[in-house]
Parts: C-alpha cells; structure tokens; sequence
C-alpha cells in the first residue's frame, strides 16, 4: 500500500470519502483501491474517479469473474456475475470441449473462464471493439487463446466452420429505448456497443442464432445470456435457425442462458 495522499490522513478517510459519496460497500472497496494504489497521487486520482461514478472495477484495473482476476480497462464492457452461470452451464453440457468461441467478448472474461476450466482448448475470442480486443489478448494469453477483431462471425478464421464444441455468445440485449435506465455506472462508462441490442433488444442475438449452426460441430451447443421478459423470443429464433433450445435459469443470479445443441450426426 503506498503512503497516503495528503489528502487522506488515514485508511478510514478513504472509507469516509466513499461512503459520502454513496458506496454500499466502501470498506470493502476502501481495501482494494488501497491495494492497487502505488503512489499518493494515484490513490487520490483512484478515490476521485470512483467518487464520481466510475465503476469499482475500472478504477482498479481488475474484475474478478469465477476466480479469476480479468484485466479490465476504460472503455471496455465490465464482465458481470450473473455470466457465470453461462460458464457453468457451458462446462456441464461440454465438459469435453476442445474447441471453443467467445463472441462478443468484451474483456475476454468468458473464453479465459472456460479455458481455465477445461484445460488445453483451442480458444478463439471476437469483438467489434479495438479495446475490448486488446483487453482479451490479455486476459487470454495464458490459455494460448487467438483474439480476432470484427463483426460477429466475419471476424472468425473460416476454418473454424463446423468445428467449435462451445459457441458463447454474451450478446448485448438491452432494448435501445432502455439504454438511459441504465446504472449510471454502466450508461455513462460502457461502450453502447456492448449494451445496446436495438429495438427489442434481440437484434445481435438473431443474428448469432442465424449463424452459428454453420459454425457449431455436431452435438455442438451456443449459449447466450438474455432477460426473463426476452426469453420466450430468444429460444424461439433459435428454433427457426434450427438448434435444439432450452432455457436455463438461475434464480440467485438473476440469469437466463438460452441453450441450443447442433443436431448430431446420425
């Protein structure tokens, strides 16, 4: 921990600063922007942007995402808990996936999850956003993953058709007109790209659907994170695209994972 800023006679100044600013948890985030500080100036740099509304997460540089620390840098979307249970639902159904692709991955944090849990794989991440592309690499580094920037699948090497056992896609899905609900937290320091998923909030999922059955190797599966309400709709377009869907739900996470399995061969 570095020496205090002038401005902080104590660790508890720290906590005080946070809490008036309306930090639930201001001990807890206290410790670790006390942690990641490495000179006065930069703990007091560190204390204003988190007053002012920049995401824990962003001001220390790090998320941790099922046990582990991703990189997480401004700009980049901030991968939450609620998309482990998308991992988890991955890992049950693949268990022996040896090749894998994380569409729309922002910092990386799904791919590197996934490889962390299945050993040697062979990991592709995509992301339209340069600096979600940087951050992946390296996030994924120690997996041996390959970042690709581009549009969805364009941005895939195409002998990857037919091949890829774990197609995760954590698409955008909230409906433009919803955008400005948004936490502060998000509207004001997440790329709209990452959030944004047109009029119903489906538009990127469909077109992922339409796509991945020319991507998925037989008995392969795609997961995508979605909402309650837009649930019905999104296991539908799976269906038309002809996957086999179901949905998974996780009460304590809040999370819905529509899942569709690419038909075996028989």
């Amino acid at each position: 921990m570095p020496s205090l800023s002038p401005r902080f006679t104590s660790p508890d100044s720290v906590v005080t600063a946070l809490r008036g600013a309306g930090c639930v948890f201001a001990e807890d985030e206290a410790r670790l922007i006390l942690a990641a500080a490495r000179t006065p100036d930069e703990l007091a740099d560190m204390v204003d942007r988190r007053i002012v509304g920049h995401p824990l997460e962003l001001v220390v540089g790090w998320a941790e995402f099922r046990g582990l620390r991703i990189t997480v840098a401004p700009g980049v979307f901030v991968p939450r808990r609620r998309t482990e249970f998308l991992v988890d639902q991955a890992l049950a159904l693949a268990p022996g996936a040896s090749v894998v692709v994380d569409l729309c991955c922002g910092s990386g944090a799904v791919g590197a999850a996934l490889a962390a849990a299945l050993g040697p794989v062979e990991l592709h991440s995509a992301d339209i956003d340069p600096a979600a592309v940087d951050c992946a690499r390296r996030n994924t580094a120690d997996a041996g993953g390959q970042v690709h920037t581009g549009d969805l699948f364009e941005a895939l090497p195409a002998g990857l058709r037919g091949r890829v056992d774990i197609l995760a896609a954590n698409v955008p899905y909230v409906p433009t007109e919803e955008v400005a609900l948004l936490p502060t937290e998000a509207r004001d320091h997440e790329p709209l790209v990452a959030l944004d998923g047109g009029t119903d909030g489906l538009d990127v999922l469909r077109r992922v659907a339409a796509e991945a059955p020319q991507w998925l190797a037989p008995g392969g599966h795609l997961f995508v994170e979605t909402s309650e309400r837009q649930a019905p709709a999104a296991v539908d377009a799976f269906t038309r695209s002809g996957l086999t869907p179901h949905l998974a739900v996780s009460e304590e996470l809040y999370a819905h994972v529509v899942i569709g399995a690419r038909p075996s061969y028989t």
